[in-house]
């Protein structure tokens, strides 16, 4: 069946659809992974956005019950060049087709996505909308013109009651703003004992718990939609360590000050290679984000650049420079990506550990 993705300043592209035929409209945004299809279509941090993926052949693996990064896809639609309709893995359980129709989320292939990606590259992202042919393009374009973004994508996303994941380690609260379940992978590996909490907790709500240390989570969206977590956050700054990841990081930023900026198109793949200004090391990184901290807001700020990115230099990992607390702008659980950056949530553990050490922050 025939299908449309039409761009807000008019372009249209003509393919064939795929999973549900539900009419939906987002930011298109590309991400250039080869593989993880399966964890970028499962990551709350993509809510309202339509990704194009820019590998010609996506679906060969198929999808599998233990890749999933979030139990419901918030994602608005799927582009690709090509789509596989016979996965062949032993762990493949459905299709990539079967899958979207089971989510209702709409899909398209057989467009230029090379194309596509290029115009994203040269005129920032765009709002669109994935259609059937029988749409008015014009009406459809002046719709879009006018279509305002979702500041409420956090709260979509973000567990609404806090719940555990126990174990016998340092206790974690981990602050979910659209949590990629990776981190709470991770956390768990180290027998950390989580307590998941929703987005708009307090720092009184926080501190009630006595954790060893605090986790600020991924999700999508503009950081300054979320008010709520730069008034947490200055509640708890100094009081307990903590480690903050992609919103997390902007909103740790903002709290402490600095400022923040849309991306023309952001960074979204697995191979960001990222440089830590302490070791002068360089990592390939997972990354998902179109917000960035202004390198010129940290300068009145009690913050210091750690990480930046080798690609464009902007700003990929801070440190407070009086209090046990740091953050990165990419995604060192990865899911999908290289595990280069996974020692940083050593790093947290071993901020906790010391602290416990000196008594408080």
């Amino acid at each position: 069946m025939q299908r449309q993705l039409i761009l807000e300043d008019g372009t249209v592209f003509i393919g064939e659809g795929f999973g549900s035929e539900r009419e939906m409209t987002g930011e298109v945004v590309f991400n250039t992974g080869m593989t993880g299809y399966q964890e970028i279509l499962s990551d709350p941090s993509y809510c309202a956005q339509i990704v194009t993926l820019t590998y010609p052949m996506i679906g060969n693996y198929g999808i599998n019950r233990d890749d999933f990064e979030s139990i419901e896809p918030a994602v608005h639609g799927l582009i690709v060049k090509e789509v596989c309709e016979v996965p062949s893995n032993f762990r493949s359980e459905l299709s990539v087709d079967e899958f979207l129709k089971q989510k209702d989320i709409p899909g398209l292939a057989g467009i230029d996505t090379r194309k596509l990606t290029r115009k994203i590259r040269q005129y920032g992202t765009l709002r669109g909308r994935v259609c059937g042919m029988d749409v008015n393009v014009e009406e459809v374009v002046a719709s879009l013109k006018s279509y305002s973004l979702p500041t409420d994508s956090v709260e979509k996303v973000s567990t609404t009651n806090a719940y555990p994941s126990p174990g016998r380690g340092q206790k974690v609260v981990l602050v979910d703003y659209g949590m990629k379940h990776g981190i709470l992978r991770e956390l768990t590996a180290r027998q950390c004992d989580v307590i998941v909490v929703p987005y708009n907790v307090t720092a009184e709500e926080i501190l009630r718990l006595n954790p060893d240390g605090i986790m600020l989570s991924n999700g999508p969206g503009d950081p300054k939609d979320v008010p709520e977590a730069i008034d947490m956050i200055n509640g708890i700054l100094g009081k307990v360590p903590l480690f903050g990841i992609c919103l997390g990081h902007q909103l740790f930023s903002l709290a402490c000050g600095a400022d923040t900026e849309k991306m023309k198109f952001g960074h979204r793949g697995s191979n960001h290679p990222v440089k830590d200004l302490r070791t002068n090391k360089v990592a390939l990184t997972s990354q998902n984000h179109g917000y960035t901290v202004r390198e010129a807001s940290l300068e009145n700020t009690d913050l210091e650049i750690t990480h930046i990115a080798l690609n464009d230099g902007t700003v990929e990992g801070v440190k407070h420079t009086k209090y046990p607390a740091f953050t990165v702008q990419y995604h060192p659980e990865a899911s999908p990506g290289p595990e280069d950056a996974n020692g940083l949530f050593n790093e947290f553990m071993e901020l906790m550990k010391n602290n416990q050490k000196v008594g408080n922050c």
